[in-house]
């Protein structure tokens, strides 16, 4: 396994990754689990987005305060559905200008959520630091079955889909957003 490889896959910083891929043992501990896979889950992979799509609203995440919601309030509507988490630096970057084109896009009844790859209690520390104008709900270590069935076949975040009104996965982007390219998927809804 390349060094390259073996980073691309740890879920630490790159030159953490890199030192400890340069250990036999860990490369072969690294080795086993990608052979293992990932433990199945509620959103288990499929190859079919339009499932996932419905699978997604089908189901019910807890927003930041720990209430359940049912995410079927935003099926038939354009939905921009961001996977972060509180750690990913491109991810707090990118929070600011998504909240800006959330109530920019609001009266177009376009309507921008957020979904946590992370902790309840990270969640709820970062969004009392940091104003958030749109709904953000806690997938937990979860959230990642939930992106890849999504199109995001890295895993990686930040991590951001345009779902149109009738479930149709019509933007996907793996890294920071560009403001002007989404604006342009926006405005083709």
């Amino acid at each position: 396994m390349s060094l390259l490889r073996c980073a691309a896959w740890a879920p630490l910083s790159r030159r953490l990754a890199l030192e400890l891929c340069r250990s036999p043992l860990s490369r072969l501990l690294l080795t086993t689990f990608l052979l293992a896979g990932p433990a199945p889950s509620a959103f288990a992979q499929s190859t079919d987005p339009i499932a996932a799509v419905q699978r997604l609203w089908a189901s019910s995440l807890p927003d930041a305060t720990g209430t359940n919601q049912a995410l079927a309030r935003y099926r038939g509507k354009p939905v921009v559905v961001n996977f972060w988490a509180s750690w990913c630096a491109p991810c707090v970057q990118e929070m600011p200008a998504l909240s800006a084109m959330s109530q920019q896009y609001a009266p177009k009844n376009i309507q921008f959520i957020g979904i946590g790859v992370d902790t309840a209690g990270n969640i709820a520390t970062f969004l009392s630091k940091v104003p958030v104008k749109y709904p953000v709900y806690v997938a937990g270590f979860g959230g990642a079955d939930i992106s890849r069935n999504l199109g995001d076949a890295a895993g990686g975040l930040p991590y951001t889909v345009v779902i149109d009104r009738a479930g149709v996965v019509r933007y996907s982007k793996l890294g920071k957003v560009d403001e002007a390219e989404l604006k342009q998927v926006l405005a083709r809804l």
